[in-house]
């Protein structure tokens, strides 16, 4: 089986993410206080690189379809949106924790610390369940980059 190499790398970039942001969760509940701003930040760091080459692919390349039997698609399609939901929400979510912690708003960053990192962790999940349906499970549909559906090309 070959697996396309952009999705995979940006999944293995999403689970890392997610495997960072619970040692720096772990740090912090030690009050690792200088370790635990160093992990969340390289977790932002892949975060935002998994974010970067998933848009680079959705404007040049483009989503790929999903290619399995259309007795699945249904609940591919309930559980993609679902996930790209969770997935808007954590980087939202990431984004303000990541600007309360540098302006030293600490109360709000401890009140949504726990909520993003749940959601960043579920998001982590679903993105991998996404990726094994849409690339391991079944073969990939059809891909169609952003750029020529816009043009019509």
């Amino acid at each position: 089986m070959s697996l396309p190499i952009l999705p995979t790398i940006s999944t293995s970039f999403i689970v890392i993410s997610a495997i960072l942001v619970a040692i720096g969760w772990r740090k912090i509940w030690k009050k690792d206080i200088e370790s635990h701003k160093k992990v969340m930040l390289f977790a932002a760091f892949f975060a935002l690189a998994f974010f970067i080459i998933y848009a680079s692919r959705t404007i040049f390349i483009g989503n790929t379809a999903f290619g399995g039997p259309d007795s699945v698609k249904l609940y591919y399609t309930i559980f993609l949106i679902f996930h790209i939901n969770l997935a808007t929400i954590g980087g939202i979510l990431g984004a303000i924790q990541i600007i309360t912690a540098f302006r030293d708003k600490l109360k709000i960053h401890r009140r949504i610390g726990p909520i993003a990192s749940i959601i960043w962790f579920f998001t982590a999940i679903t993105g991998v369940a996404v990726y094994t349906l849409l690339y391991v499970l079944y073969p990939g549909g059809e891909t169609t980059s952003l750029i020529k559906a816009t043009l019509g090309l």
